[in-house]
């Protein structure tokens, strides 16, 4: 199974692979699992940045960065690779916040194009 128009902010080898080893049926569970769990990571990365708590803060980001690496968001991965590490004050961390609910929906939105597509 092959996946139509590779999309830049989707790894396309990686759920190329997941086609041909597991199936549609257990990526499309996968994926709304992250769905799911994208809820609770964003919602523990906002308590981080109230709690103005940078250990937490990049122990949340860090296990959202591995959600979003395992389902094949390479955009998404990338902007929470910087953020992991941030040391930026509370007013910046609440942009990249924002950049991220932003860029985990638009995220969402293309795998869910992409399953449409198959």
């Amino acid at each position: 199974m092959n996946i139509p128009n590779e999309l830049p902010v989707l790894d396309s080898k990686l759920l190329n692979g997941y086609l041909e080893t597991l199936g549609r049926d257990i990526v499309e569970q996968m994926f709304a699992l992250y769905c799911q769990q994208s809820a609770v990571y964003l919602n523990d990365i906002e308590s981080a940045l109230l709690d103005d708590s940078s250990e937490k803060w990049q122990e949340y980001c860090h296990k959202m960065k591995g959600a979003v690496g395992s389902v094949g968001l390479k955009v998404l991965h990338g902007h929470l690779v910087s953020m992991e590490k941030s040391t930026e004050d509370k007013n910046k961390k609440a942009q990249l916040l924002s950049e991220l609910i932003r860029h985990n929906q638009q995220g969402i939105d293309d795998f869910k194009g992409w399953l449409k597509n198959l």
